[in-house]
């Protein structure tokens, strides 16, 4: 089954939800417009990203589902699409850096972002506690992570192993991920035989510069789309569910053979669960 899907590279407007999510609406009936049924934004679309505080986030933050949510459900039913968008999540007084999947039935998955850097929203966000999980949209199955958590293969082998045909990645990547932006996208839809979408902003907030170039993978690590590192973009690509889901890739018959899941030797990896020991950490860090 192939489907088009999208990555909406976009600025976002720092505590102005109201206002970043009509943009979102707009772009997604854009993308609508030329096929797409599935379209992915940033990382805290609906908010913005850098807070300087929990007291100062709290009030942009919003349960799940919420307000955002509703308004993007509809905009879904409407141009009958599914979106991946990133927010923060409150749940009393924690926040959760989050993203979400919605289609034209209202919510159709959660994740809170696992691995947690020090910048922006995230010196005060709660680590997430869900599992990564693939969720159903329309024929695709996506698994959702969220910026750093791309750094970490563990994340996108996990969502791979779970279902997912297409893992999104939606980011805020600042200067200093260029290799990142390069590089992980295409390791990681090769590594698990998976589409791999990599949507990030573009824009300055509170001296932090935002570098686009957000990248649509195929299965084979090929770059199927690629934005720019300035402006507003959307990119493009079709996701065809049965190459994602062919593990087993025959070359030559009978003498070259791979298979993504089944060579894997989980027998040998037990180091990777292993928790490590206390490290230093610098002053006010986790």
């Amino acid at each position: 089954m192939k489907t088009t899907v999208a990555g909406v590279q976009m600025d976002i407007e720092l505590a102005k939800p109201q206002r970043n999510v009509e943009r979102m609406i707009e772009r997604l009936r854009e993308a609508s417009g030329a096929g797409a049924r599935i379209a992915v934004f940033p990382e805290c679309a609906v908010t913005g990203y850098c807070f300087e505080s929990a007291a100062e986030a709290l009030p942009f933050a919003e349960p799940v589902p919420g307000p955002s949510i509703t308004r993007m459900s509809a905009a879904c039913r409407e141009t009958g699409t599914f979106a991946v968008f990133g927010l923060l999540e409150s749940v009393g007084s924690k926040i959760y850096n989050a993203c979400v999947l919605v289609g034209p039935d209202g919510l159709a998955g959660k994740y809170r972002k696992v691995h947690i850097p020090w910048i922006g929203a995230d010196t005060f966000t709660t680590p997430g506690d869900l599992p990564f999980d693939a969720f159903e949209a329309g024929p695709v199955r996506v698994g959702m992570h969220i910026c750093y958590d791309g750094s970490f293969p563990e994340s996108a082998r996990l969502l791979s192993l779970a279902g997912a045909d297409l893992i999104a990645l939606p980011t805020n990547w600042p200067p200093g991920a260029e290799c990142t932006a390069s590089c992980v996208s295409n390791a990681r839809a090769l590594e698990n035989h998976v589409y791999f979408m990599a949507v990030n902003r573009v824009g300055t907030e509170r001296g932090f510069r935002f570098i686009g170039r957000s990248r649509i993978c195929h299965p084979t690590g090929e770059t199927l789309a690629e934005a720019k590192g300035e402006g507003e973009q959307i990119l493009y690509a079709e996701v065809d569910t049965e190459i994602a889901r062919r593990k087993h890739l025959v070359r030559v018959p009978g003498r070259h053979e791979i298979d993504r899941f089944a060579d894997r030797r989980p027998d040998m990896y037990g180091k990777l669960v292993e928790p490590i020991p206390p490290q230093p950490r610098p002053p006010g860090r986790r």
